[in-house]
C-alpha cells in the first residue's frame, strides 16, 4: 500500500510541475463586477401594483354610487318586489341551518384581519421595493 501511495504521489508531482498555474488578467475583477451590476439592473423590474389607480377610482365610485342610491331611492320602491320568489326559495333552503356563535364571530373577524394583513403587508412590500 505504501508503494502504490508513492507513485501516485509521484505522479502527482510530475503533473503539476509540467502545469503552470494560470492567473487571470489584471482588470478580471473590473469586468467581471461590470457585468454583475448589468445583469443585475436588468433583472430588477420596478414595482407595479397588481390593480391601478385609476382602477381603484373606478371601484371607490361604483361603490359610492350604489349607497348613494340605496339612501336616497330604497324608501321610494317599497311596493316593488323584484324577485321576491327567489329570495323565499333561498329562505326556505336555508331556514333549517344554524350557524354556532363561533362560526359567526370567525365569519366576523376573519375580513377584520384580512384587512390588516394587507395593509401590513403592502407597507412591507413597499419599503422592500422602493426605489
Amino acid at each position: 500500500m505504501k508503494e502504490s501511495d508513492k507513485n501516485l504521489e509521484n505522479l502527482i508531482d510530475k503533473m503539476m510541475a509540467e502545469n503552470t498555474l494560470q492567473s487571470p488578467s489584471a482588470d478580471f475583477t473590473s469586468n467581471l463586477m461590470s457585468q454583475i451590476l448589468v445583469a443585475e439592473k436588468a433583472k430588477i423590474k420596478p414595482y407595479k401594483p397588481l390593480i391601478s389607480t385609476s382602477m381603484w377610482i373606478f371601484i371607490g365610485t361604483s361603490i359610492a354610487l350604489l349607497v348613494l342610491y340605496n339612501i336616497l331611492f330604497a324608501g321610494t320602491e317599497t311596493n316593488l318586489e323584484i324577485g321576491k320568489e327567489y329570495t323565499d326559495k333561498i329562505t326556505s333552503i336555508f331556514s333549517g341551518i344554524h350557524i354556532s356563535k363561533n362560526i359567526l364571530y370567525a365569519f366576523m373577524i376573519v375580513p377584520f384581519m384580512m384587512l390588516i394583513q394587507i395593509g401590513v403587508l403592502k407597507n412591507y412590500f413597499d419599503k422592500k421595493y422602493q426605489l
